[in-house]
């Protein structure tokens, strides 16, 4: 007999992201409010705590960038929204800074289960900080796990989804720390044909399987 709890089931790239209609500090929200736009779902684990402090500062702070390529942002924790509430008011008292995100409430932990966030070996009652990037299309584009002791970089985060709008919009890949306006990758050959004829097509070509290329300015 096996009496081991069950493992968390995570959601997949490149498929639907789970779908959710919560209540939040803006409201109850659906994933589908969100259709036509990308969205940045993080989780923390719990509201007044120093190091999510600082990250929903850094979130904060960063708002404006990522409303300049259509993207919004979402917390979660397993707090009730009167405490979010608090929180958010407590951040503005004490450090000046506005959340102007909203954050949904998850005592039920519905949307947590749904995406994995809880995770058995850190806690069975908090979500770690579990960060997913979901497209226009509500498709799951890349999912990040951080351990609760550690922040994470909402600067990689910004870059994240700019590369993958790149991706997404252009069927391209981008190299290590690509930023806009860095070259991209092109898709190598799936031919020997086409492998042939790359070096005629214009890239930056170092040999058949490497080729790189600039993108149109936006």
């Amino acid at each position: 007999m096996n009496d081991e709890a069950p493992r968390p089931t995570l959601p997949r790239l490149n498929e639907p992201a789970p779908d959710f209609d919560a209540e939040t500090t803006h409201g109850r929200i659906k994933l589908e409010d969100y259709a036509g736009r990308w969205l940045v779902l993080f989780s923390h684990p719990a509201d007044f705590t120093p190091v999510c402090t600082t990250e929903f500062i850094a979130f904060a702070r960063a708002h404006e960038r990522f409303q300049e390529f259509e993207c919004d942002l979402l917390g979660l924790s397993i707090d009730s929204k009167y405490s979010h509430i608090a929180w958010v008011r407590n951040i503005e008292e004490k450090f000046g800074v506005q959340i102007p995100f909203p954050i949904i409430e998850d005592l039920s932990m519905n949307v947590a289960n749904a995406y994995g966030m809880i995770q058995p070996g850190a806690s069975d009652t908090s979500a770690v900080r579990a960060t997913f990037v979901i497209d226009p299309d509500g498709v799951l584009r890349a999912m990040v796990y951080y351990p609760m002791s550690n922040g994470r970089s909402v600067d990689e985060f910004v870059r994240l989804v700019q590369a993958l709008r790149a991706t997404v919009e252009h069927k391209v890949a981008t190299p290590e720390n690509w930023h806009p306006g860095d070259a991209v990758i092109v898709p190598p050959p799936q031919t020997v044909e086409q492998a042939a004829r790359v070096g005629s097509a214009g890239y930056e070509t170092t040999d058949w399987y490497f080729s790189k290329k600039t993108l149109p300015i936006d």
